[in-house]
């Protein structure tokens, strides 16, 4: 997906470029402690039958043309394919035809670790902005 911004602008154009290029530095320490905030959540909500499945949860940081992100995934395969968390989390078919309800948990869990992200950002936005 594409993405455009479009700024119009009088006179020197050197605050905002440093206001932008500070906001490049993310702080990779902060995401590597908001993933495993993330990781001990998950493992913490993930409905335990073997233990498995909770104990799989991993984050990853990934840098990919110019963007920035935090992913979590769970590396326990049903069958070798089935992505166990996400069966738990949406729901699956059982082999006699029946089906089995998922639970929302993935969501409730990384709700807080959002929010925290989110007030993080804010915080360092607008310790800039004075």
């Amino acid at each position: 997906m594409a993405r455009v911004v479009t700024i119009e602008h009088e006179g020197s154009f050197n605050n905002t470029m440093n206001f932008l290029k500070w906001g490049k530095k993310i702080k990779f320490e902060d995401l590597a402690r908001f993933g495993e905030e993330g990781v001990n959540a998950l493992r913490s909500a993930t409905p335990v039958r073997s233990g498995k499945t909770a104990d799989s949860w991993y984050y990853q940081i990934v840098e990919d043309n110019g963007e920035i992100r935090l992913e979590w995934l769970n590396k326990n395969l049903g069958q070798g394919w089935a992505p166990i968390a996400l069966l738990i989390q949406y729901g699956h078919g059982t082999r006699n035809g029946g089906y089995v309800q998922g639970i929302d948990y993935i969501n409730p869990a990384l709700k807080p670790i959002f929010d925290k992200i989110a007030d993080r950002a804010w915080k360092e936005v607008t310790s800039h902005l004075g």
